[in-house]
């Protein structure tokens, strides 16, 4: 297996809802006029609490400085998991389920926090810039590129690490957390990126003037039984991705949306009781083992204030009784 670290430098930020109309023009640049702006590494998540936007350092210059602009301190980057057996892979669970013990599980062991980012075409494991000679220290294993100027450079590990292979950090089990379970019943989507002015009405609407129905109750312990706003849009080297509830994509023109050939529905496990912040870890640890272990496909996408993963709608059932059992009986854990 190959790992390769993108040859992109990245801010994670948080634009609160009620100042969500002083970034609409440069958001909506970001969106259809990528050539001007020169970002290749975009996404932008709605969920209840605020809209998490996932840059580079060209896209980040876009955003002025405000009160209702949230960054976190440091600069992210996005490393993607290639398989030499991409064809024994069609039998296999997908998403973050098969990076889960090659990569999540020893970097949650290294104290390692993560940034998870799963679109329709691949998985990306965000990881702090300053803790990247830990990370190719405890993946040795892989064959690592790293991408400079559109080639992918072999590194060697000393090369990074010079010999060091953990941060100094004790690694503390993370607390497990609290998931919620929303109805709503999500579409995992691509469009081809020179139709996205087709949708410009449609997707502008979505994005900034949906309002956010039952955001109270989304944000409680019924949620359970609720809808739950979530809405997320990237836009990275040229391909997008779209991941939507079933209501949102009906106001979409069903020909220029495609999804894998099965048009697989899934359904959500939000993680975290409380904002998680960026410092604790091995979060998505706890949830894609669980899942890597039953063999259940997941994508996973972190925001600037929750974890979300989305499991085929068949095994949420099974989902729901083992994140149960995990948090009942300490003895799963």
């Amino acid at each position: 297996m190959e790992l390769h670290i993108l040859d992109h430098r990245l801010r994670v930020t948080s634009i609160a809802k009620s100042g969500l109309a002083h970034f609409t023009h440069p958001l909506i640049k970001l969106i259809f006029l990528r050539h001007r702006t020169r970002c290749k590494f975009f996404s932008m998540t709605e969920t209840p609490e605020n809209y998490t936007v996932v840059l580079d350092e060209e896209g980040f210059k876009e955003l002025e400085a405000s009160s209702q602009l949230q960054v976190e301190g440091s600069v992210w980057l996005p490393l993607n998991v290639l398989s030499d057996a991409t064809a024994s892979l069609g039998l296999q669970a997908v998403g973050v389920t098969k990076i889960a013990e090659s990569v999540i599980a020893p970097l949650a062991r290294q104290h390692v926090s993560v940034f998870m980012l799963s679109t329709y075409q691949t998985d990306f494991i965000l990881v702090r810039e300053k803790d990247l000679p830990v990370v190719v220290g405890t993946l040795e294993e892989f064959k690592i590129f790293r991408e400079v100027g559109g080639e992918s450079i072999l590194v060697r590990g000393h090369d990074i690490t010079n010999g060091l292979h953990n941060n100094g950090k004790e690694a503390v089990p993370a607390a497990l957390q609290p998931v919620l379970i929303p109805q709503n019943r999500f579409c995992v989507m691509s469009l081809d990126p020179d139709t996205l002015p087709s949708i410009a009405t449609t997707l502008i609407d979505v994005l900034f003037y949906s309002g956010s129905p039952k955001q109270d109750e989304a944000t409680s312990p019924s949620a359970d039984l609720d809808q739950i706003k979530f809405f997320s849009f990237s836009l990275i080297d040229g391909y997008v991705s779209l991941v939507m509830d079933t209501d949102a994509q009906r106001r979409f023109p069903a020909d220029l949306l495609f999804t894998s050939s099965s048009g697989e529905l899934w359904r959500m496990v939000r993680i975290g009781g409380q904002p998680l912040g960026f410092d604790e870890c091995g979060i998505v640890a706890q949830i894609s083992q669980p899942l890597a272990d039953c063999d259940i496909s997941a994508y996973y996408i972190s925001t600037f204030s929750f974890d979300h993963a989305l499991v085929p709608e068949e095994d949420i059932a099974r989902v729901s009784d083992m994140l149960h059992k995990q948090r009942t009986d300490p003895s799963t854990g």
